[in-house]
């Protein structure tokens, strides 16, 4: 068919078809894609989304694969990976990332060069697109305070340049949510810093995430949201924490196949093995039923669903 033609003169022996996903998501779930492709250049970003755009195919953007959950029948259209993953210092107070970097390979690169900014976020998963995509959080911070500017492609093809500002981060969300942009790169604020201090920063950030959270076990990190003060109520008592909530409504350690409520932190399901996605997503739906009715509060859902469901 056209698109298979099409995608072959761009990418050549790099499309991928009925390509499983699977392998490349944290949770180890999931069906397969129509088609999988890797962009290494804006060039090549911008070519996928004009031929899937005019064969009317939907498109779907893989990160790191964390936080996200596939559907058992996959993935209809294209999936792309966005493959540029070169770091640099364009001023001395910006480190520019691209978007299929890791996160922990832009902290290592940083601490490496005594670049102080980013080192609370070792042991982040997943990729610089992402963290952006989502605006991390971690230990109270969001990944979007560090950002100073943003270049992201529409879905038309058209590339802009954007601020802080315009990306209207929020918690777990950012313009690239609403517009469907790509990112291609993100600048972030950087300071000088002795490495060897940023290395112990850094190993408390690891430490504190290997205590608290079911690291050994594949998991697309916190299922659900915190509570927000300005449109929850929490029942007095109650702390503002999802994971908290469903441990208190009686689901921590619960399991549906071979999925299950990790007994170290209640926002974690993990796949214990041969799990599907239809048994997380109805592990996910047991728990927010089960903490709105004990607790009036509805939980939303912080991983992103890929897929018919």
């Amino acid at each position: 068919m056209a698109v298979d033609r099409e995608l072959t003169e761009v990418f050549g022996d790099r499309v991928r078809r009925a390509a499983p996903l699977a392998p490349l998501t944290t949770f180890k779930v999931g069906g397969a894609a129509d088609w999988l492709i890797d962009a290494r250049s804006e060039d090549e970003l911008r070519a996928a989304l004009e031929i899937a755009r005019n064969a009317g195919q939907n498109v779907t953007i893989l990160g790191g694969g964390s936080n996200v959950l596939v559907s058992d029948a996959g993935v209809r259209g294209l999936v792309m990976r966005v493959r540029p993953m070169e770091v640099s210092q364009p001023a001395p107070d910006r480190v520019r990332a691209d978007a299929g970097l890791t996160i922990n390979g832009l902290v290592r690169w940083t601490i490496g060069r005594g670049i102080a900014g980013l080192e609370a976020w070792a042991g982040t998963p997943g990729t610089v697109g992402g963290a952006i995509y989502g605006n991390a959080h971690f230990g109270g911070r969001n990944i979007g305070d560090q950002v100073a500017a943003s270049r992201v492609i529409s879905p038309q093809g058209e590339a802009r340049t954007l601020s802080a500002a315009d990306m209207e981060f929020g918690y777990d969300s950012s313009r690239l949510q609403r517009t469907r942009e790509v990112l291609l790169w993100a600048e972030f604020h950087a300071a000088p810093g002795e490495p060897d201090a940023l290395r112990a920063v850094a190993r408390g950030s690891l430490a504190h995430r290997k205590h608290t959270q079911p690291l050994d076990t594949p998991s697309a990190g916190c299922i659900f949201q915190n509570p927000d003060p300005a449109r929850d109520s929490v029942p007095d008592g109650m702390p503002w924490s999802a994971g908290a909530l469903v441990d208190r409504a009686g689901l921590k350690g619960s399991s549906l196949g071979g999925a299950k409520v990790s007994g170290t932190h209640a926002n974690f399901i993990i796949n214990e093995g041969g799990a599907t996605a239809a048994e997380i997503r109805a592990l996910v739906d047991r728990c927010k039923s089960a903490v709105r009715e004990r607790f009036g509060v509805a939980l939303r859902e912080e991983i992103v669903y890929l897929g018919e469901f």
